[in-house]
């Protein structure tokens, strides 16, 4: 009873979980509610059982040499773990318990075992603990890198059976050691650094302030001509005072303001590369007072100025008060302001950000500020609406975490030992992403070389030999002069070597989802064009230009801004394509091929058949009835891709030279002759078919009663006085017939026909009837119908 009744609170407390159940030591994914547990996020939880304990750990399973972060509790059989989403009643439970818990709720997991229950509660960076069991003498130690930091008694009784406890588990970690939130501590005297653990468990660090140094024992000195700098590096601003922000989207953000120097601002703007999950600095833009008020450093040593690229070289050439130059490792731009200089560097990858000048300067920015948020310096006048989405993408297998670990951790050693810069926020940034991210497009030593160039600023000296022990290759050359479109990164083509463009992961998704190279066929009239993604084409290794249409001459053609590869043909050159109609529609078709250039006639290389198709819907039907005001009446017929003016004249004479008209007086049994023309058509690809044309006594072709002249493209059999021409040859035709009139009715007579347009290759559009003009040889389907009406009266 004791343990239904334990069941019953629990799911009463906290509903809609998602439950696994088991009995032995188990590893348990919770990356759908990451743990962080004092300052460190955790995504995978490890239960298993000692003799005397149940031990929860984040870490690995438990270890007596190494006990790692761990909650050890008494011994019971595990029954069942649980996820939870956000739960009102649990969230409200924890802050009345835990005053120093400021975040809301975001999910918790629990674990239960057949008495007692531990609920870990994800408030983002804080995370909260509760226990509860019936057992007054249940104690719960809180373990952190194998040291007790806590003890957890039950004390609170929250019903006759039940006693509870709560425990903050909240904080920061540097270097291996805990702090609580709220703790200051100096760091390194050498640096000057002082870490704070922030009351949401956040580690921020601050040193001397912007263009001031430290002079070795802790103190920041200023009033002198100083210098400091800030880096952005993948998705990671370190800032002047070693703060460090990670930017999660694609957005611009301000990296530096200064209030005093109106106008002045450095932008940097982030992408997608191989992942959608993961953004990189992609540009970087100085804003300026004046004409030519904007310079963008982009991706392959590209200089704009607002629009216009920019020609540079080593010698340095100034663009609206900005000294600008460019070598094998990047673009550097200058500029002097009122009372300190500012350069920016940028080599495609990372920016350095140097200024120079008297202290006391106010900056503002994710370099300047360590107060600001990352949001709050996201750029309002961003104008792509969807930077802020964001994705998830399944975990890359090929990334060996630890192994990347030990990577970002070469600058704790010699020689980057003996720089006084701070390499933890660089360290941070740098495991965070490569243990993120495919180890490509030189990833693996771009946060070493971030850092030993900042290093080389604040010491005006290179660090000895630092490339030969991480095994980076001088910088230079790559994606250099490499220019790619705005849906497209330059990147290696493998782990060291050479550049080319690729599609950016968003981009290429839409692709990617349904196995296709670009976007549907497009159909307009007499015409069509297939557009492929040029970087689509080169992840599967096909040269575009090997590539043709059935007809070897139609290849296609690359836009060299966008990298689209077009292929089109039209009435003149159809390229080879099959053109057939169905119902109301024209269907084209044709396959991009790859060329078999072998003289032999074999071939060793992947062939390539794309087989593509665009429908042409024909114009719907559409009627209009008009009594006669003059010799002719005309309809302008727009429907689709087909647009064209029809038109119905009648005539006095064969040869259609004597139009009637409103003063023409037309006797019974008098022949008149009715022409329907076409303007707009092309007539070597269509042909205008009069399919039907019939009298009516009253306005609308289907009401009262119905003679028909004209049925299925022949003359009425009945009638002798119907003659059909040119019907099917071309763009118009015309028949005659004696005038005539219902019996007993009105004086007015209505006359429609009934057109069809057919496509001339591959079909007969010419009706065949007998001789006794009775039957019509159908070979071909027509298309869509239009109509045109006449009146008559007397």
């Amino acid at each position: 009873m004791l343990r239904l009744l334990f069941y019953l609170f629990a799911v009463v407390a906290l509903a809609g979980a998602a439950q696994q159940v088991f009995t032995v030591s188990s590893e348990v994914n919770i990356s759908s509610c990451p743990i962080t547990y004092f300052g460190q996020k955790y995504q995978r939880l490890y239960v298993n059982f000692t003799s005397e304990n149940i031990v929860i750990c984040f870490s690995g399973f438990y270890d007596p040499q190494n006990k790692g972060d761990c909650l050890v509790g008494p011994k019971g059989e595990m029954t069942w773990f649980e996820f939870y989403g956000k739960t009102s009643g649990l969230e409200e439970l924890i802050h009345q318990n835990l005053p120093t818990i400021n975040n809301t709720m975001e999910c918790s997991i629990s674990i239960y075992t057949d008495t007692d229950g531990y609920n870990v509660v994800n408030f983002g960076s804080e995370t909260a603990l509760r226990v509860f069991s019936p057992n007054q003498n249940v104690m719960v130690e809180v373990l952190v890198d194998g040291v007790k930091v806590k003890s957890v008694n039950l004390s609170i009784p929250i019903n006759e059976y039940y006693l509870t406890a709560f425990a903050d588990l909240t904080g920061c970690r540097h270097s291996g050691v805990v702090y609580k939130p709220g703790d200051t501590v100096s760091s390194d005297p050498e640096t000057c650094v002082n870490l704070t653990c922030s009351d949401v468990g956040v580690l921020q660090t601050s040193s001397c302030g912007p263009l001031e140094r430290c002079q070795g024992n802790g103190v920041c000195s200023s009033g002198s001509p100083l210098g400091s700098s800030c880096t952005v590096t993948g998705p990671a601003v370190i800032g002047f005072q070693g703060q460090q922000s990670s930017v999660k989207d694609r957005c611009s953000y301000s990296l530096l303001r200064i209030p005093s120097v109106p106008g002045f601002q450095v932008l940097a703007r982030f992408q997608e590369r191989r992942r959608r999950d993961v953004s990189f600095l992609d540009s970087v833009t100085l804003r300026l007072d004046g004409p030519g008020a904007h310079i963008h450093l982009k991706q392959g040593g590209r200089v704009l100025l607002d629009d216009s690229p920019l020609t540079l070289n080593s010698s340095v050439q100034t663009v609206g008060g900005v000294k600008l130059s460019k070598d094998q490792t990047g673009v550097t731009a200058k500029v002097s302001l009122s009372n300190f200089t500012a350069s920016v560097f940028f080599d495609g990858s990372s920016a350095l950000i140097h200024l120079e000048g008297s202290a006391g300067q106010s900056l503002q920015g994710l370099c300047g500020s360590s107060s600001s948020s990352v949001s709050e310096e996201r750029l309002s006048e961003d104008n792509s609406t969807s930077c802020e989405m964001q994705y998830s993408d399944s975990n890359d297998s090929t990334i060996d975490c630890t192994k990347m670990t030990e990577r970002c951790n070469l600058l704790k050693e010699a020689p980057f030992s003996s720089c006084h810069i701070d390499p933890e926020p660089f360290i941070t940034a740098c495991t965070h992403t490569l243990c993120s991210y495919p180890d490509l497009d030189g990833l693996r030593c771009q946060f070493l070389e971030a850092y030993a160039r900042a290093c080389s600023l604040e010491s005006n000296g290179t660090l000895e030999d630092w490339r030969s022990k991480a095994e980076c290759s001088p910088p230079g050359g790559f994606c250099q002069d490499r220019t790619c479109s705005d849906h497209e990164f330059c990147g290696e083509k493998s782990a060291g070597g050479e550049s080319r463009c690729f599609c950016r992961a968003i981009f290429a998704s839409k692709y990617r989802e349904i196995k296709s190279f670009g976007d549907p066929a497009i159909c307009s009239q007499s015409s069509a064009s297939l557009t492929l993604v040029g970087c689509l084409l080169e992840d599967e290794g096909l040269d575009y230009s090997a590539l043709q249409l059935k007809e070897p001459t139609c290849k296609g053609q690359i836009d060299e801004r966008t990298h689209m590869v077009t292929f089109t043909f039209n009435s003149t050159n159809l390229c080879g394509t099959e053109v057939t109609t169905s119902n109301s529609q024209t269907i084209y078709r044709n396959t991009i091929m790859s060329q078999n250039l072998s003289s032999d006639g074999i071939t060793r290389q992947d062939q390539v058949y794309i087989d593509f198709s665009c429908i042409e819907t024909e114009p719907d039907t559409d009627t209009v009835a008009f009594r006669i005001k003059d010799s002719a009446v005309v309809h302008v017929i727009s429907s689709g891709p087909w647009n064209y003016s029809l038109t119905m004249k009648a005539f006095m004479d064969a040869g259609r030279t004597q139009a009637v008209d409103l003063n023409t007086e037309v006797r019974l049994n008098q022949k008149i002759w009715v022409e329907l023309d076409t303007e707009g058509l092309n007539e070597d690809l269509v042909a205008v078919v009069t399919d039907s044309c019939w009298a009516t006594d009253r306005a609308s072709p289907t009401a009262g009663r119905r003679y028909y002249l004209i049925k299925n493209g022949c003359p009425n059999s009945e009638d002798q006085t119907v003659k059909v021409e040119g019907n099917g040859e071309g763009t118009s035709n015309f028949f005659s017939f004696n005038m005539f009139q219902f019996s007993g009715s009105s004086a007015e007579v209505y006359l429609h026909c009934k057109l069809q347009l057919c496509v001339k290759q591959g079909n007969v559009c010419i009706p065949t009837c007998d001789g006794a003009r009775r039957h019509r040889s159908v070979r071909s389907r027509p298309g869509a119908s239009a109509f045109i009406s006449m009146a008559w009266t007397t």
